[in-house]
């Protein structure tokens, strides 16, 4: 080797090691249906993924809208995370619309389903959506998860273990303690009143009877003969509180507090987290809030 080309090299070589970092960082596009799908994602992808949520923080997947955005968006994406048990029904548009080419992952598959009654449609029983609500469900969310970041992203794959084995041993360090904290309240006091049914999972895992005057989906109305009936529960059971979500008009149950006594016991997350610096940012901390405000309704005090 001459030493003009020797030289040569020398000087390209500073380019060479900047480039490989870049490659490097580029990391893998991921879009989740909403927020807490979103934050699983980024517990298990870690600093390899770039998630976008659809639905954000507050927000409602039961009756959202997709954009043009979200379908510029999802048409980047190399994977598509999914709750499944037909809670996005808007999906297939916005997929069709933007033509998506990449992965889809089902993030309830594997899971044990419950049914429920919907009011919308002359009481039939339908499938409930809301499987996030049981922390067992979590592991399996998260360990699809996974399972689907391996398959988009294979170099990925000791980090996406390494991740997933981390996030589901909080969700098992959470889950004694939230039992802990329901066993603080007396077995005739866990009952009360929602905005909609999406406690179902929640009430079978740790032993609460939840009510709502809207049925399974947040579009559906309560009628004044549902209303009338649930204020006759509330007074014959003496129903000690209501509960207002985050995703809902919380009018609804301030007019059924006001008539029969139950006081407001606090705002629960449902479908959707808070705001990153909120007290349900995160999958794990939104359990911790819900519990948290539960037993401060529902428990004697100590």
């Amino acid at each position: 080797m001459n030493r003009r080309l020797a030289c040569l090299m020398v000087a390209l070589l500073p380019f060479g090691v900047a480039a490989a970092p870049a490659r490097a960082a580029e990391r893998v596009k991921v879009t989740a249906s909403f927020s807490i799908l979103g934050d699983m994602v980024h517990q298990v992808g870690g600093d390899r993924v770039e998630v976008t949520a659809l639905v954000g923080p507050n927000g409602d997947a039961h009756v959202y809208e997709p954009t043009p955005t979200d379908a510029k968006g999802l048409a980047a994406s190399k994977l598509l995370v999914l709750n499944g048990l037909g809670l996005e029904g808007w999906i297939t548009r916005l997929e069709k619309a933007s033509g998506f080419k990449g992965q889809t992952v089902i993030a309830s598959k594997g899971i044990k389903p419950q049914q429920m009654e919907d009011d919308e449609h002359g009481h039939k029983m339908v499938t409930d959506p809301h499987a996030w609500q049981n922390l067992a469900n979590g592991r399996i969310y998260a360990q699809n998860i996974r399972d689907g970041l391996i398959k988009a992203d294979p170099d990925g794959k000791a980090t996406y273990e390494a991740n997933a084995a981390k996030f589901i041993a909080a969700i098992d360090a959470l889950e004694p303690e939230v039992r802990r904290e329901i066993g603080r309240i007396p077995e005739g006091h866990r009952k009360m009143i929602t905005t909609h049914d999406a406690f179902g999972y929640f009430g079978t895992a740790y032993g609460m009877a939840f009510v709502a005057p809207e049925g399974i989906s947040t579009d559906s109305e309560a009628t004044a003969q549902e209303v009338a009936k649930i204020i006759r529960q509330i007074r014959a059971e003496k129903i000690p509180a209501v509960f207002v979500e985050n995703i809902t008009d919380k009018r609804l149950l301030e007019q059924i507090s006001r008539e029969t006594g139950a006081k407001i016991g606090g705002t629960l997350y449902s479908d959707a987290l808070s705001p990153p610096d909120g007290p349900a940012g995160t999958y794990l901390d939104m359990f911790r809030s819900n519990v948290k405000t539960i037993v401060a309704a529902l428990a004697p005090a100590s």
